[in-house]
């Protein structure tokens, strides 16, 4: 199994409606791209302060599904519509579990 963890902070002025469209774009996404084969994504919870605002979670069978993932069409569309207008910063891993 090989999994991805990315990390979001939202600009300041990241409107309720637009994060909300990410989280809903996201959860298409599962439907659409077969090689995840487990998905869980959502915002902070708020307990510490400084914490990034967003965090997706994804689990594959290989380094090679994870690539189909990150280049799928789907995928980009939501990093293009809906993430990048937002984000103020980004960080992420993959590893192998």
């Amino acid at each position: 199994m090989f999994r991805h963890v990315v990390l979001l902070k939202w600009t300041d002025d990241a409107t309720e409606e637009q994060r909300a469209e990410v989280a809903r774009r996201l959860g298409e996404l599962p439907g659409l791209i077969p090689e995840l084969r487990a998905y869980h994504f959502g915002p902070d919870a708020g307990v510490n302060q400084g914490n990034f605002s967003f965090a997706v979670v994804a689990d594959f069978d290989s380094p090679e599904d994870y690539v189909v993932y990150r280049d799928h069409p789907a995928h980009r569309a939501v990093i293009d519509e809906c993430i990048t207008p937002i984000l103020a910063a980004r960080t992420a891993v993959q590893y192998a579990l």
